[in-house]
């Protein structure tokens, strides 16, 4: 059985930095690209970042360009995510997944930013 199982998140104040955690179980880690989501209340899940197998790959989404970084280890099989310069619109519960997604998810973990 496949598990994701995200970790990391917790409440910040606006400008701190989380980093995220995210181990893959019960099946070989993704050779291709793993990605992380996020769901704000009421708003539909988003995309935030991707990382190729490699690692030397990476892409994000304009609103967190150049304040998040993704990385992975793969021996471990776990991907990352450093939040720096956290905003109050970052607070959502984060998710970790293949990229493009599977059906499969895990319970995220929440993140809130309080201003």
């Amino acid at each position: 059985q496949v598990q994701l199982v995200e970790s990391g998140g917790g409440l910040v104040q606006a400008g701190g930095s989380l980093r995220l955690s995210c181990v893959v179980s019960g099946r070989t880690f993704s050779s291709g690209y793993m990605g992380w989501f996020r769901q704000a209340p009421g708003k539909e899940r988003e995309f935030v970042a991707r990382i190729s197998w490699s690692g030397l790959s990476t892409f994000y989404a304009a609103s967190v360009k150049g304040r998040f970084t993704i990385s992975r280890d793969n021996p471990k099989n776990t991907v990352y995510l450093q939040m720096n310069s956290l905003k109050s619109e970052d607070t959502a519960v984060y998710y970790c997944n293949d990229h493009p997604p599977s059906s499969s998810w895990g319970q995220g973990t929440q993140v809130t930013v309080s201003s």
